[in-house]
């Protein structure tokens, strides 16, 4: 499968409006897609229809969650992005995290690989034209047929870290979306997933494998590695990806772990060794950052995203360092 190296949006810094140029300079410079995510600042749609209407890039959810919209809701806005780049946009759903769904959004987070896999089944279903009548354990839906079905049809991919959610990947999407992983971790999701397409009587290999990337635009040295330190222990205290990273076997955030849980914040920040660092966020040099990317394609990563990231405090050095972190990273 061709490898694809792809934006992050929106990107920090930057108003939707400004990230058009950026999209278009990167498509300049052979980046094929703009995937998007949505959390606390945008929603995961409005950036890639500015990207889609204004370059050929392939754009993609990373993610919509599976929760906060109904199926026909997403299923109409999925197919609203279509209409806008027809044969260019892959609707990527995940469960999202606790916090987001039920605490942001006043939804019961429960089931979460059920969730997903029946949400899955059932936008696939509307998204073909199909009159829909599906009653399961997290969703019931009653005879909706979609208005402006898309063509062609719209590929689903699935947000997954431990093996019940990649083997949903596997087995009913179209690619796998992984997460805060390092290049020699994705050789043991990857296993996963293609075994769970095999097992549904797919081609294991038509399964795309994309991954978002934190890429460290700041020189080594105890400000970066404390920005990134910090970064870490807010991300991976989030009960989900500590179990994914236990899963994945990464013992050398136990202490970070227990800091973190007696309430220890700087001596969890402390805890973080460099190897770990070293393993999960590309840094260096841009040719260091553009070999250890080549790390991620060779165990099987086939679409690479970036999530830029700089400790710089001024706005506009910020917005050049991540431009220039685009060239840097571009595949010409």
């Amino acid at each position: 499968m061709q490898k694809r190296w792809a934006l992050s949006v929106p990107l920090d810094s930057h108003t939707l409006p400004e990230i058009v140029a950026v999209a278009q300079e990167a498509e300049s410079l052979g980046y094929s897609d703009a995937w998007s995510g949505e959390t606390d600042a945008t929603d995961a749609f409005t950036p890639l229809v500015l990207v889609a209407l204004n370059t050929n890039m392939r754009v993609g959810t990373a993610i919509a969650d599976a929760y906060s919209r109904g199926p026909q809701r997403l299923a109409a806005t999925a197919a609203s992005m279509a209409s806008v780049a027809p044969g260019r946009f892959v609707l990527g759903i995940g469960a999202s995290s606790i916090v987001i769904v039920q605490s942001w959004n006043s939804v019961t987070y429960e089931k979460p690989v059920t969730r997903v896999r029946e949400m899955a089944t059932v936008l696939r279903q509307m998204l073909a034209g199909e009159r829909v009548v599906f009653a399961g354990e997290t969703i019931s839906v009653n005879g909706v047929r979609l208005g402006l079905p898309p063509q062609p049809p719209v590929p689903i991919h699935i947000a997954a870290l431990r093996p019940n959610m990649l083997s949903v990947a596997g087995s009913v999407g179209d690619g796998a979306i992984l997460n805060f992983l390092s290049a020699e971790d994705t050789k043991k999701s990857v296993a996963v997933v293609r075994q769970a397409a095999a097992a549904a009587g797919k081609d294991p290999d038509s399964i795309e494998i994309s991954a978002r990337i934190f890429v460290s635009l700041d020189e080594r040295g105890e400000e970066d590695d404390m920005v990134i330190r910090r970064w870490t222990t807010s991300y991976l205290n989030v009960p989900t990806y500590k179990k994914f990273q236990q899963w994945l076997g990464r013992d050398a955030l136990t202490p970070m772990w227990r800091a973190w849980d007696e309430g220890d914040r700087k001596g969890a920040v402390a805890a973080i060794g460099q190897d770990v660092l070293d393993e999960l966020y590309i840094r260096g040099t841009p040719e260091e950052r553009r070999a250890h990317l080549q790390r991620y394609f060779d165990c099987g990563i086939d679409t690479a995203f970036f999530h830029f990231m700089t400790g710089e405090t001024d706005i506009e050095k910020r917005r050049a360092k991540i431009r220039q972190g685009i060239r840097d990273m571009a595949p010409r």
